[in-house]
Parts: structure tokens; C-alpha cells; sequence
């Protein structure tokens, strides 16, 4: 395709886009309020969860087996250039505080993950305290570990997708956007505060911000989650090996959290209902979000629960009404992708996301164009993704 493509936003969506357009010929502009990463996006935290279990949705398990494949190959590069390591593949521990059930998240996931040859090892109470100490209140009784998992430093992994757009004949510009430049019908750029920038083509990739700036608040809204990191008496309690990367009875509770990074650190989060927010607005976890994430470690790891809190987030999602991705063109303004609806489970899918943004944006087929299609008729009670607790703190 001729022309400049514009991508607005350089979060996870915006830079991997950026990337593989310009790998495939596109002149591409990326455009940032700023700075790069912008400490309010999504993705620009210390870490984010990579799994495969999604429940019975083998969809988004395919989709990841092959974003795995994405992340190692990033590795194999990060390694031969003498780069930081990004991606830490610790496995994931996924505990719940009654046996597995059909229907249930770790349950349908378990049978998902066999049913496509990977191989889970089950975890029966005593075998889960012996080999995971931190595990050891009881209250959990039966689960799984799968090797393949971990998490990435999420961050530093998009300050280096944009570092490496940049090296690649991307143009990397700072600015906030206020609007859509249109001309019959057609986009053709954006409005900053300090004039237009004109484009060929333009792709949307603004995350929790999306919604407001396109007049689909209800389609994709912004949802403020709590991330508590802890500094713990015992870092070593906390070691990859013994405390890998963990979800509590997700889908019941929300719960989930890392190993010590190198810091010492341990971050634990909620991948919850969160509440509709403004993005632009003072982002502060409240007491009863904090006192909701100690009282759920105080029965699953005590010796974490007092841990002191030496920094809190609010994380927001750009959440659709099913909390699949939207990623499609704007059926009523030509020129215009669409790449957001993150809904708080889309970092992982850093390896892939550019090819599925791409493709739309030259209009290319792919498998999973119907489920991320511009969809403003849906309209739900609760979301579809299997691992996201639903309920009220």
C-alpha cells in the first residue's frame, strides 16, 4: 500500500503495529502524547502475566501458542545482542480452593491445554505445599503448573518494540491527540495541539483512551484495576522456582500475581470487574481495594499479606462488552483501523498483535477477523473472558 499510515498510540497495540507495517514497506508514522513509554498506558508496568489458559476459548489458546513462539524468538534476539532478557518463562501455577470442575476456568483450561498436546502436571494439596512452599495455608486444593508461561517485563518490552520501529525507518513523533482529521467521508490525519498531522491511512491504537476520542464510550470504556507491589521480609520465599507466576481461583476471586523480580519485588493484582473511569483522571487505589488484596493473601499467603507496599497502580483496560479485541476498520469513516479493546488481557499477545493489526489495515483475511470485528450492537451484562473474576470486591 502507497502512501504514510499513521499509528496513534505507542502502547503494545500501536508499537507492534508500527513494527510490522513498516516490515511490510508501509512509511509509517508513530505518533505519542508522550513520553515513549508513557508512564500512563496500560502495558508500561514492571510486568504482565503470559499464559495459554483460556478456559474452553481455543481460539485465544491457539493465538498464543503462536505469540510463545513470538516471545522466544525475542529472547533468542534480545540474547545474541547482548540485551536485557525480557521474557522470564517461570511457568504458571493456576491454584483453586475446590476441586476441578467441568465448567469451571481451571478445569475447561486443563482439558484445553491436553485436548491440544500440551501437558499440564496436576497438583494434589500436598504436592502443590511441597513443592510451593508459599502454598502452604491449605486452603488450596488442587490446580495445575504448566511450564509454558511466565510473564515479561512489560515496560521495557515496548520501549523496545518502539526502539527497534525506530531503528527500522519508523518515525517515532510526540503529541497528543485531540481529534480525527476528516475530508469527505475519509480520514485523512489527526489534530494535536500543535496542528494536523496528515496521513494516507491512520490506525487508532489508544487503548483505554479509544473509546472517549471516537464517541464509543460504551463500547470500549475504561476500567481502573489495583496492582500493589510488595517488598516481602523473605525474597527468596518468593524465587521463580519456588513462586512462579500464579492466578488464586481467578475467576472467583480475580486474584493473581509474580515471582520476585530482580528488585525484590512481588506484584499482585486483580483481574476484576474494576470500575469505569476517566483515564485522564487522578488513577489511586482506594483503601478497600487494598484492604480486598491483603484480605484474599491473608488466606492464601500470610507471610505476604503484611509484606509492606512500597509502590500502587491503578491499571486501566480498555474494556469491550465481551472483552474480545477490536481490532477492525471503521465501517462509516474510510481510512480509519481501529486497535484497542485490550479488556486487560492483550499484553501477551505482543508477538502476534502486529500481524493481526496489519492485516486488517490492508485488508487481509485472518481467523479471527469475526471475533474482533467492529461490533457496536453487542451489548452484555458481563464479559466472556474466561479468567476474569466478574463479581463485585
Amino acid at each position: 500500500m502507497s502512501g504514510t499510515t499513521l499509528v496513534v498510540g505507542a502502547g503494545v497495540f500501536g508499537a507492534a503495529a508500527a513494527l510490522e507495517l513498516r516490515h511490510r514497506g508501509h512509511m509509517v508514522v508513530l505518533l505519542d502524547a508522550g513520553p515513549v513509554p508513557h508512564p500512563l498506558a496500560a502495558s508500561t508496568d514492571i510486568s504482565k502475566v503470559l499464559r495459554m489458559e483460556y478456559g474452553r476459548d481455543e481460539a485465544y489458546t491457539a493465538l498464543m501458542e503462536d505469540a510463545f513462539e513470538g516471545w522466544r524468538r525475542w529472547a533468542r534476539e534480545w540474547s545474541a545482542a547482548g540485551e536485557e532478557n525480557l521474557y522470564h518463562e517461570t511457568g504458571v501455577l493456576m491454584v483453586c480452593r475446590a476441586s476441578m470442575t467441568p465448567g469451571t476456568f481451571e478445569y475447561e483450561s486443563w482439558e484445553t491445554l491436553r485436548r491440544r498436546g500440551h501437558r499440564p502436571e496436576r497438583l494434589s494439596a500436598d504436592t502443590l505445599t511441597c513443592r510451593f512452599p508459599a502454598w502452604s495455608t491449605g486452603r488450596y486444593v488442587d490446580g495445575f503448573f504448566h511450564r509454558v508461561g511466565g510473564y515479561a517485563e512489560s515496560g521495557k518490552v515496548v520501549a523496545w518494540l518502539v526502539r527497534r520501529a525506530a531503528q527500522d525507518g519508523v518515525t517515532v513523533r510526540t503529541g497528543r491527540m485531540t481529534g480525527l482529521l476528516e475530508e469527505n467521508g475519509r480520514v485523512i490525519g489527526v489534530l494535536t495541539a500543535a496542528g494536523a498531522v496528515r496521513a494516507d491511512r491512520v490506525v487508532l491504537a489508544t487503548g483505554a483512551w479509544a473509546g472517549s476520542l471516537l464517541g464509543l464510550t460504551h463500547e470500549i470504556r475504561a476500567t481502573g484495576h489495583p496492582v500493589l507491589h510488595f517488598a516481602p521480609r523473605d525474597p527468596d520465599r518468593f524465587a521463580p522456582e519456588r513462586f512462579p507466576v500464579f492466578t488464586a481461583d481467578v475467576a472467583r476471586t480475580g486474584l493473581y500475581g509474580f515471582p520476585r523480580n530482580r528488585d525484590g519485588v512481588v506484584k499482585v493484582a486483580l483481574h476484576d470487574a474494576g470500575a469505569a473511569i476517566d483515564p485522564d483522571a487522578p488513577r489511586l487505589v482506594t483503601p478497600a481495594q487494598e484492604a480486598r488484596i491483603r484480605a484474599l493473601l491473608d488466606e492464601t499467603i500470610p507471610t505476604l499479606a503484611g509484606a509492606e507496599v512500597v509502590y500502587r497502580r491503578l491499571c486501566l483496560y480498555a474494556d469491550t462488552q465481551d472483552e474480545d479485541f477490536w481490532i477492525a476498520r471503521d465501517p462509516s469513516r474510510e481510512g480509519l483501523t481501529v486497535a484497542s479493546g485490550g479488556s486487560g488481557h492483550g499484553f501477551k499477545f505482543a508477538p502476534v498483535l502486529g500481524r493481526l493489526i496489519a492485516d486488517t489495515v490492508e485488508g487481509r483475511e485472518h481467523p479471527l477477523a469475526h471475533k474482533f470485528r467492529w461490533r457496536p450492537e453487542v451489548r452484555l451484562s458481563r464479559g466472556t473472558e474466561a479468567a476474569r473474576f466478574h463479581g463485585e470486591g
